[in-house]
């Protein structure tokens, strides 16, 4: 059985001092985590048996970190790097004891082997179980190769016992983990693809995840082994882009089980103002980010997710761009729509603002929650908000009409940065009716007039987003290409001005 404990040690040990250091690879490569980094991860996700909480199953980043960094160890430090990689049949000639305690039997087709043994906390809880996870894992193999297009993992040779691809049965739930995949051997002639393996838990207890056994299955095998597939590609892609995209891969291949709705209050949906590209331990928001992946399936198609991939593909001749230049130069260049990243990253902002009409499940999805509110005065006067939008984020400044009143309007203004085109005005009437309204920037400032009568509108939400792209790559961070974002914490002022009522004169019905 593997133990986190012993992994925890052996990456605090082993990674000190190092994997902060590793060079970085090509554009679309991320730096790797240091090894404070492991240890609040890990210490969160061994909670000792309970149902495990948001995002708390990864452990494949971790992984991917050292089997990066171990090239650079020397002697024993690269040793001990290979035994936390190595596989649960390596257990009997594991020093650190981390592998099977038996020898393992498997079930294997053309494609995939499953491995397990018989006795002890990691035997699977009967036979039918080892053939039913070999089943769902065809079927995901089905789906994310056949019907969605990306290539088969790397072979990893005679590893496993032959060249098909190998899972392995543990029993991860005991401490709060869904599953991983770990890269393992690089492709030769390939200097960022690799080969490797994936570790599922034995029997997916209800009480330990608390949901139905098939559920954690089957998001999980789609979700750990997109990660196998990325492997292929970029085992060095920005991480967000990495894990945003294996949850997405849930939804595609299991769109009923809708585990990863208790993602969406860590991503944009959510918090619009988090950025998109951002990576955290703690925050979640690279998981809650599959939303916007569902967003632009919905709106172009789930060729999109490959055609992303397919530019940051860093193998056979690949662009091997980092996850947002990868984004936007599908965006730009490759769909036949005028949509570029700025107008996806302000579309998505919008739509975000009320689910339920926007998303075919979302009336079960969360609303975000808003930078300001301010409730306009009787009284002609002024309300002002200024908000800072971090790069790929967005902010929402929702001013609402007086609650009596007669009917008037509202002069909307927007003080924004030059480089910023247009800014969406959001009317909610008190039918539930949404319309929107964009208000186009001339040197970074634009306004609208738009109906404000208390009874007849609700609210006026002013959705300001920095779709700033661009960056200082190569610095440390966990953003797209490692970098730093050249144009963070954007400045909009939005203010509100109520104008005199305007008589309507009515001119009389005839009567014949």
């Amino acid at each position: 059985m593997r133990s986190s404990a012993l992994r925890l040690l052996a990456l605090s040990a082993v990674a000190a001092g190092v994997l902060a250091t590793v060079p970085p690879g090509p554009a679309s490569s991320t730096p790797i985590a240091p090894a404070a980094h492991h240890r609040a991860h890990v210490d969160h996700v061994d909670h000792g048996g309970h149902a495990p909480k948001p995002a708390a199953s990864e452990l494949t980043m971790e992984m991917r970190d050292l089997f990066v960094a171990r090239s650079d160890f020397g002697g024993v430090d690269r040793m001990r790097a290979s035994e936390i990689l190595s596989r649960p049949t390596d257990g009997p000639s594991d020093p650190q004891d981390e592998g099977y305690d038996q020898p393992s039997k498997e079930i294997c087709n053309h494609r995939i082997c499953v491995h397990y043994v018989t006795k002890g906390s990691d035997a699977p809880r009967n036979l039918r179980w080892v053939r039913h996870t070999l089943h769902v894992m065809t079927a995901v193999w089905h789906h994310e190769i056949g019907v969605l297009g990306f290539r088969k993992p790397p072979t990893d040779g005679h590893r496993g016992g032959d060249s098909r691809f190998d899972v392995y049965l543990t029993d991860l739930g005991s401490r709060g983990l869904f599953g991983y995949c770990t890269p393992e051997r690089r492709v030769l002639g390939e200097k960022y693809g690799a080969s490797g393996y994936c570790v599922l838990d034995n029997d997916f207890a209800k009480k330990q995840y608390d949901a139905p056994r098939e559920v954690s299955l089957k998001v999980t095998a789609a979700h750990e082994f997109f990660h196998a597939i990325q492997f292929g590609y970029n085992y060095r892609a920005d991480p967000w882009l990495m894990e945003s995209t294996a949850v997405w891969m849930e939804e595609s291949f299991a769109d009923k089980a809708d585990d990863n709705r208790r993602y969406l209050p860590y991503g944009q949906v959510a918090r619009p103002w988090v950025p998109l590209d951002k990576y955290s331990d703690t925050g979640y928001s690279q998981y809650g980010n599959w939303a916007f992946w569902e967003y632009l399936t919905d709106h172009y198609g789930s060729g999109i997710v490959k055609a992303v991939w397919d530019q940051a593909d860093a193998t056979h001749g690949g662009p091997g761009r980092a996850s947002i230049p990868a984004l936007a130069y599908v965006l730009n260049h490759t769909l036949h729509t005028k949509h570029g990243l700025a107008e996806a990253l302000t579309d998505f902002a919008v739509a975000n603002l009320d689910p339920t009409k926007s998303y075919p499940e979302g009336s079960a999805w969360p609303k975000p929650a808003f930078a300001a509110h301010a409730r306009m005065r009787r009284t002609a006067g002024v309300r002002t908000d200024t908000v800072r939008v971090k790069h790929l984020a967005a902010q929402d400044v929702v001013f609402r009409p007086p609650s009596k009143g007669a009917a008037r309007r509202v002069r909307l203004t927007v003080d924004g940065p030059a480089q910023r085109d247009s800014v969406v005005v959001t009317v909610t009437h008190a039918n539930g009716r949404l319309s929107h309204r964009t208000i186009t920037l001339h040197h970074g400032v634009g306004t609208a007039v738009v109906d404000f009568s208390p009874g007849v509108v609700r609210s006026a939400i002013v959705t300001v987003v920095n779709t700033s792209s661009r960056y200082t790559c190569d610095r440390g961070t966990l953003l797209s290409c490692g970098g730093v974002p050249k144009d963070n914490g954007m400045r909009f002022t939005v203010s509100a001005r109520a104008l005199p009522t305007v008589a309507v004169s009515r001119s009389r019905r005839s009567h014949h």
